[in-house]
């Protein structure tokens, strides 16, 4: 008889198969708790080193609601399940952390942007934009706020995808003919992007994380540097105390990771993701506990663990796919030419631009922290010919 057979242990469900469930699942491992993916795919990343695996459609009902069935609490790995459906598993008597009232400020940028504003969360100028008249309202907007704007779906945008910085005020237009719900926010005039991760319980309990720094590049986020350089005590503290506040006020319980923009006067938020996040893994190898550990900590409303970090810094670099797909043959030379280096792959096939893994440096010398990052994230992509590449 197992040690689960002789005593009840909480079963998590996470509904998506992609890589912050694979991740989830080692830290469900240290901490004895079984762990529950819905996944699309046999293949996909969790379904992969998961063993208890559902396959099924988390945006059909039927099928979320027959893996939520034996589960003590249900979480998500992304924003895409339907609130409807959230509230369905919650009336079947499976709690969901975070709720489905929490979670739309995730699934909808204008939600979002309307319910921050109205607690009073800075965050920059924006509106939505009507189906009537879009290049009209666009003028008018880029005469109050400036060209270039930015354009964003409303739903469904991820790593640069569904964010136009144009000043072409016909593309409203074009896009909404598409279906394409869109918002517009003024083009912030920012220093650098920061993160500010937490975790709240239900039982009320906050973490904060070390703000980071993440570095962006064709709309990907391609390093995080925690903690963030030269960042003030003041200012990280501003940036964290934002964080709680938000994940209190919106009723946030797991993660909830807060993008930035630093400006001259103080930060501003951009994005709100509520599930593990890529600005925190560098928590793998960086911090006491890691954001997967914290997240189900939390889902499960256990005590929070220490978000102390382990190094002065820790560098995160993400690994790319290239044009040979073949990557562990490459593995031998950022093994052998820095042991220091941890790679975590996801078991996803590599495609060109596709995140297909990160690596973590840590240490006290910041520079050569970035330099050996970049050089394993860069071999791992290119093998030899990764030369010229940047």
């Amino acid at each position: 008889m197992s040690v689960t057979d002789a005593v009840h242990v909480p079963v998590v469900g996470m509904a998506g198969g992609g890589q912050l469930a694979r991740m989830t699942q080692q830290a469900a491992i240290a901490l004895g708790v079984p762990l529950r993916v819905l996944a699309g795919d046999p293949a996909e990343s969790a379904a992969q080193v998961v063993s208890d695996v559902r396959l099924g459609d988390d945006r059909s009902l039927p099928d979320l609601l027959a893996f939520a069935k034996g589960c003590d609490v249900v979480t998500f790995d992304h924003e895409h399940v339907p609130g409807a459906h959230i509230q369905a598993v919650e009336a079947a008597g499976v709690p969901c952390r975070p709720g489905p009232d929490a979670l739309l400020n995730a699934q909808d940028k204008g939600v979002m942007r309307e319910r921050l504003s109205a607690l009073g969360v800075p965050c920059p100028a924006f509106a939505r934009v009507p189906a009537d008249d879009p290049a009209g309202f666009l003028t008018a907007f880029a005469r109050e706020h400036g060209s270039p704007f930015v354009l964003k779906a409303a739903r469904g945008g991820y790593d640069g995808k569904g964010v136009w910085v144009t000043g072409d005020v016909e593309l409203a237009a074009r896009l909404q003919a598409e279906g394409v719900d869109l918002l517009v926010e003024e083009k912030v005039p920012f220093r650098r992007e920061l993160a500010a991760l937490v975790a709240r319980s239900p039982y009320g309990q906050g973490a904060a994380y070390p703000v980071v720094e993440t570095v962006q590049e064709d709309g990907i986020c391609v390093e995080v540097i925690a903690p963030a350089p030269g960042l003030s005590e003041e200012r990280a503290a501003q940036a964290q105390s934002l964080a709680l506040d938000v994940a209190e006020r919106l009723g946030v319980t797991g993660l909830l990771a807060v993008e930035l923009f630093e400006t001259a006067d103080g930060v501003l938020v951009n994005e709100l993701a509520m599930r593990p996040h890529n600005s925190g893994h560098w928590t793998i190898d960086g911090s006491r506990t890691s954001q997967f550990e914290q997240h189900l900590r939390a889902v499960l409303d256990l005590p929070l663990g220490s978000t102390e970090p382990t190094a002065p810094y820790t560098v995160m670099a993400n690994v790319l796919g290239g044009d040979d797909p073949d990557v562990f043959p490459r593995y031998f030379h950022v093994m052998a030419h820095d042991p220091g280096v941890k790679i975590h792959l996801y078991g996803k096939e590599s495609r060109p631009g596709r995140k297909i893994g990160h690596v973590n440096v840590s240490g006290s010398d910041l520079a050569d922290l970035r330099e050996r990052a970049r050089h394993a994230a860069d071999f791992l992509r290119w093998g030899p010919a990764m030369e010229g590449k940047r």
